[in-house]
């Protein structure tokens, strides 16, 4: 009986001290490495910081930031320290007003009556607020005196919002790390996880000590090639035309000619609000029936395969007829007999007739040219999502009669933006198709540690005098084509429009269409390739009126900040032939420019107020514009920045419409000023 009770006895107090520490479960993937004492004890990973996305000029786009977790242990605080406890809930009142001072008071006697090891302050604390709580009463006295107990963690920031968003990718949400860049380059950014020791107590597992068993490893930084100023306008001029054309979605890709790195790729979608937020990178992953930007590639087929020359005649009557089907022109009446390289100008779809003339007894021939061009496969993007381009084969289901017509003018063909632009982009590069690339380089600790240079992945897709006669027919269509009424700046394009209409899987072709522009810039001397993609637009459909206006300005604002383009006045002096116009303004701001371009001017005037210039005799010459503070001021001739900053300061209120320099203003110069009356000017 004695050793009944006796082990009845020992086996009570196995089951007190279980319920007291409890039986505790280790969290999945997580492993108990060792039992030290009364208390359970495993080995925790530490979160490393996650490298920084750079852009091309070292910006972040994508950067970690340190965030903590604030607890405290009150059984290690002694009596004496704890008479401050009523101060500390005072300070914690200042800096966290989710409680007031007493509700702060309440928790922490109740924590202290508890014998609380590790009592929530706070989670998500910024680093400078975390600098603050450190010298509150008894927290100032560190981990061990104080109870002071702070856990590392980062978090993802994008310092500039919005910008590029899909293309960057995210890290944030479960499962989504295989997401843009973020996912392609995650074994450079990832770095190494480091490892603590952690004890269980009763709400929850508590670090060891405040050091590491090891270090968590930093991630690498990636340097995209994105240029956050071309990216910023690329964003900027696709939103206001899709809140114009009241669209579903659209896209835009703008990459070096040369070298195939993106400097800049937008992706805006319509949501419930009506507003146009990042939500799926179209250009990358959407592939749609092109239209007529394809005809491209049907003319250099025709090209190589010896089929018809950019000379040749034929007969645009606007419509064509293929069995129970028609292809119209945009010209119903048709544009009489033309050469293909007009006909290629003026979008005719008459190259659904010459076409099929050319490839009916063989339309493998025709699909098996397009095939080597590169426009059956998948261009390799690192970012996940991109997929195979769709060129049916003859024989496959879904091939028909008007197969051959149809795709020759970018039906029953699905690509996407990124991959049309690459096939454009090696026309204007003569031939050499390139690989868009995202990243060019790989760094830790400031030093490079990998280059991305570019990828070739044809040398050479036809013939150079097949390069030749596109590029003849592709300026063409900027200078006297569908493109003819795009504003161009003192540079030429070179391009394509395209309009199509959408389709909807099995149920065939929607009532939305989808207008397209692409092409490169400046024509003679390629730099940048483009392409501009506008699905659902409800005011016009057309491709030069709805994305050719955007890569308009987008190449306008790319080109007119860009020094190469440009000549150096840090040279010689400039002589009179090459005089700069200047504008009416700031008298010392005038005189420093045309003293750091060297530029002869006359010296009689102030260097205060406001002077006029006119051109004559191999000088600017520079006069006074008087300005009365009791008179309205003449501002025609001035930037819109001067005259605003003159006019506001004297009292009035300003409205502009246009861009340039003052041509008119609404109030007469001279005329006495009223206080906050409204005067309108009109730039040109």
């Amino acid at each position: 009986m004695y050793i009944l009770v006796a082990v009845a006895m020992v086996v009570v107090i196995g089951r007190v001290i279980a319920i007291q520490y409890g039986d505790v479960a280790p969290r999945p993937n997580i492993s108990i490495n060792d039992t030290l004492g009364p208390m359970p004890t495993r080995i925790d990973s530490i979160q490393p910081m996650r490298g920084r996305i750079l852009s091309d000029d070292g910006s972040d786009l994508v950067t970690s930031i340190p965030i903590y977790k604030l607890h405290l242990d009150v059984t290690v605080i002694k009596d004496e320290l704890w008479k401050e406890a009523d101060s500390l809930a005072w300070y914690l009142a200042q800096v966290f007003p989710k409680n007031d001072n007493e509700e702060w008071l309440g928790a922490l006697l109740k924590a202290r009556t508890d014998k609380n090891k590790y009592f929530s302050l706070q989670a998500n604390v910024k680093y400078d607020v975390l600098q603050k709580v450190r010298e509150f009463p008894i927290l100032k006295e560190g981990q061990f005196k104080g109870g002071f107990i702070e856990e590392k963690e980062s978090k993802r920031q994008m310092p500039y919002g919005l910008l590029a968003k899909r293309t960057l990718g995210s890290s944030q949400r479960e499962g989504a790390m295989d997401v843009g860049l973020e996912g392609a380059f995650d074994e450079y950014l990832s770095g190494e996880y480091g490892l603590i020791a952690k004890h269980y107590i009763s709400n929850g597992w508590k670090p060891v000590s405040g050091d590491y068993l090891k270090d968590p490893v930093p991630g690498a930084d990636i340097v995209t090639s994105i240029d956050i100023d071309i990216q910023d306008v690329a964003e900027n001029e696709l939103k206001k035309q899709l809140e114009t054309q009241e669209a579903l979605y659209g896209s835009v890709v703008l990459m070096e000619v040369e070298t195939g790195f993106v400097k800049a790729i937008a992706n805006l979608k319509r949501a419930g609000d009506g507003e146009y937020y990042e939500s799926y990178n179209h250009a990358v992953g959407l592939k749609t029936d092109p239209g007529s930007t394809f005809k491209l590639a049907t003319l250099m087929a025709l090209l190589e395969d010896g089929k018809v020359s950019i000379t040749d005649s034929v007969n645009a009557v606007g419509k064509y007829d293929f069995y129970t089907e028609s292809f119209v022109d945009s010209n119903p009446w048709g544009y009489g007999k033309i050469t293909i390289q007009r006909a290629f100008e003026v979008s005719s779809n008459v190259f659904s007739k010459i076409t099929n003339r050319a490839y009916y007894d063989n339309e493998q021939k025709f699909v098996d040219r397009l095939k080597s061009f590169g426009l059956g496969d998948k261009l390799g993007l690192d970012i996940a999502g991109e997929p195979k381009p769709t060129l049916k084969n003859v024989g496959e289901d879904g091939w028909s009669g008007i197969t051959l017509p149809w795709m020759s003018i970018g039906y029953e063909v699905e690509i996407t933006p990124i991959q049309t632009l690459a096939f454009y982009n090696a026309v204007a590069n003569n031939g050499e198709l390139v690989k868009p690339q995202f990243v060019t380089e790989v760094r830790r600790d400031g030093k490079v540690i990998e280059t991305f240079d570019k990828v070739v992945l044809n040398e050479q897709i036809c013939s150079p005098q097949t390069i030749e006669s596109l590029k003849i027919c592709l300026e063409g269509v900027v200078e006297r084509g569908t493109g003819e009424n795009l504003e161009k700046n003192s540079f030429t394009i070179a391009g394509k429009t395209g309009t199509a209409k959408l389709a909807n899987g099995a149920l065939g072709y929607t009532n939305h269409y989808q207008a397209s522009f692409v092409g490169y810039f400046p024509a003679e001397k390629p730099k940048y390739s483009c392409i501009v993609v506008i699905a659902g637009p409800t005011k016009q459909i057309y491709g030069a009126q709805v994305s050719g206006t955007v890569f308009a300005s987008i190449a306008n604002k790319v080109y007119s900040s860009s020094l190469q383009y440009h000549p150096n006045y840090n040279g010689t002096p400039i002589d009179e032939e090459t005089l700069p116009i200047v504008k009416t303004g700031s008298a010392p701001e005038t005189m420093i420019a045309l003293d750091k371009m060297r530029v002869k001017h006359s010296n009689n005037v102030p260097r205060s107020g406001y002077v006029v210039s006119t051109n004559q005799e191999g000088l600017v010459s520079l006069t006074t514009r008087d300005i009365d503070k009791t008179k309205v001021p003449n501002v025609k001739g001035m930037p819109l920045s001067d005259a605003v900053y003159l006019l506001e300061n004297m009292g009035m209120k300003v409205r502009v419409t246009g861009s340039g320099k003052v041509l008119k203003q609404s109030v007469a110069a001279g005329k006495n000023i009223t206080n906050g009356e409204t005067i309108k000017l009109v730039l040109g």
